[in-house]
């Protein structure tokens, strides 16, 4: 069964190679060729003398490769990406565009178990965890596809000599595992690609531009405050009682707000780091100035800030966005209280890119269940 290098870290790279009777320096240029120069295949790692590429692939060693099926682009500059796994199924990264930041939504899994009545995602179902190699892969092909577009535009830039291309300004600034899946349901895949892309050798994205975002698993959110590697943690909350956030999100009937506000405690206990919460706000459900109110209280003692996120509507989905008045309103609720409150605008949505739209182009289709 064949290996993936570009599932390695640096250091299990290391193990190969001396395993192979290799010198241990030379999974630096693996590790280089894959994830900066964003190699595909063994024999473009050319500081590897061919001798040893050919033993690699005789060993059956490969570089996985996201096969890319579609592209759509907002008129905001949102733009997103569908690719096909080996196995068939489908994943979507989105691209946002803010100034000079450049922030890529990744996913970590093939549709999502967690069934959150308000993202599209949850109907489609699980299909498969992604491998860290998958994880990993978005951010090659997004940067990559920038420096296409870029190529086909040199010619006319006439700022740069022909055939320099910017690519500093092509990469991705920021990440935030908020796409397809649940992170910490794939847990080890997460953490490995959080160590790859991290990696100085590699991406180097700086671990405080990258946020995990989990529903609320909370022996995973225990673990993860142990790790040597901490992202920036976000937190799906979108109701202040247990009642409407069962109702909402079934994961609380597992864990509930109490036992998940203690989790989030001990996680900020151990690493010192603020936690966003993301709350979906949903006209005539969970929007109210009552429901602002609850929801300082909950989190009275926690070092965090508040993302409120209007709701997006996906075929067959019942409910319907609060209004930018509603929204207005509860923010002021939440500052007034000191938590720092931000109204994330709607990007994305004319091509279904949009927080909780992801996977709505497919609920048509027959094969989803």
């Amino acid at each position: 069964m064949s290996q993936d290098l570009k599932d390695k870290t640096l250091d299990e790279l290391e193990r190969i190679v001396v395993d192979l009777g290799q010198k241990k320096y030379l999974a630096k240029y693996i590790f280089q060729f894959i994830h900066v120069e964003n190699a595909t295949e063994i024999s473009q790692i050319t500081p590897l003398s061919k001798a040893f590429r050919e033993q690699l692939v005789q060993q059956d060693y490969t570089i996985s490769h996201l096969t890319l099926t579609d592209k759509q682009t907002d008129s905001d500059g949102t733009a997103k990406y569908v690719f096909t796994l080996g196995d068939g199924h489908r994943i979507e990264t989105v691209l946002l565009l803010d100034g000079k930041r450049r922030t890529l939504c990744v996913s970590t899994q093939a549709g999502c178990a967690m069934d959150c009545a308000f993202c599209a995602t949850a109907r489609i179902g699980f299909k498969a965890n992604l491998t860290a190699g998958q994880i990993v892969d978005q951010v090659n092909v997004v940067e990559r596809d920038a420096l296409s577009v870029e190529r086909k535009n040199d010619t006319r830039n006439t700022a740069l000599p022909r055939g320099r291309l910017s690519a500093d300004a092509q990469r991705i600034s920021n990440i935030v595992y908020m796409g397809m899946g649940e992170p910490l349901a794939n847990y080890n895949a997460t953490i490995k690609s959080l160590a790859i892309l991290n990696h100085p050798a590699g991406k180097n994205i700086g671990i405080r531009h990258i946020t995990v975002s989990t529903c609320g698993l909370v022996p995973a959110i225990r673990k993860l405050a142990g790790e040597e590697i901490r992202p920036r943690l976000a937190v799906s909350l979108n109701a202040p009682t247990d009642a409407l956030r069962s109702q909402l999100m079934p994961i609380n009937a597992r864990y509930p707000i109490a036992e998940l506000m203690k989790a989030i405690r001990f996680y900020q206990d151990r690493t010192r780091q603020r936690v966003t919460f993301e709350y979906v706000m949903i006209k005539g459900l969970n929007d109210s100035t009552r429901h602002a109110k609850m929801l300082v209280k909950l989190l009275d003692g926690i070092q965090c800030n508040v993302n409120l996120i209007e709701h997006n509507p996906y075929p067959g989905c019942e409910f319907a966005g609060s209004s930018r008045e509603r929204m207005t309103k509860f923010a002021s609720v939440l500052e007034s209280a000191g938590i720092e409150t931000t109204v994330r605008f709607r990007m994305g949505r004319s091509i279904k890119a949009a927080c909780g739209q992801l996977g709505a182009d497919w609920l048509d289709e027959s094969t989803i269940d």
